[in-house]
């Protein structure tokens, strides 16, 4: 079992930056692949990063590869998501996600998921 809870979010202007973490609880955190995935209004759940157990492989949906980046701490049972160059189609509420998986891009691959954190980037 594994509780994820998300921070960080918030109202910014395109352009801006913003990072949000993950603290995880429980057991095993460095066995699961870690992901953000995020919801607009309206929109499906959509796939954002995700990242190894041991952060050596990651990948990102193609809007938003080289202005996102996902780490992870092990020893802190951590997951971030540093967001740069915000643009007002990123507007979502964001959500991190655990799977017991190798690795894993696809929601119904996770197990755990947080509460979401609301992200708003205005023009």
């Amino acid at each position: 079992q594994v509780q994820l809870v998300e921070s960080g979010g918030g109202l910014v202007q395109a352009g801006d930056s913003l990072r949000l973490s993950c603290a995880a609880s429980g057991r095993a955190f460095n066995r699961y692949t870690m992901g953000w995935f995020r919801q607009a209004p309206g929109r499906q759940h959509e796939f954002v990063a995700a990242i190894s157990w041991r952060g050596m492989r990651t990948e990102y949906e193609d809007s938003v590869k080289g202005r996102f980046s996902i780490a992870r701490d092990n020893a802190k049972n951590t997951v971030s998501l540093q967001m740069d160059s915000l643009k007002p189609e990123d507007t979502a509420v964001y959500y991190c996600a655990a799977a017991a998986a190798v690795f894993a891009t696809h929601s119904g691959e996770y197990n755990y998921w947080g509460q979401g954190t609301q992200v708003t980037v205005s023009s």
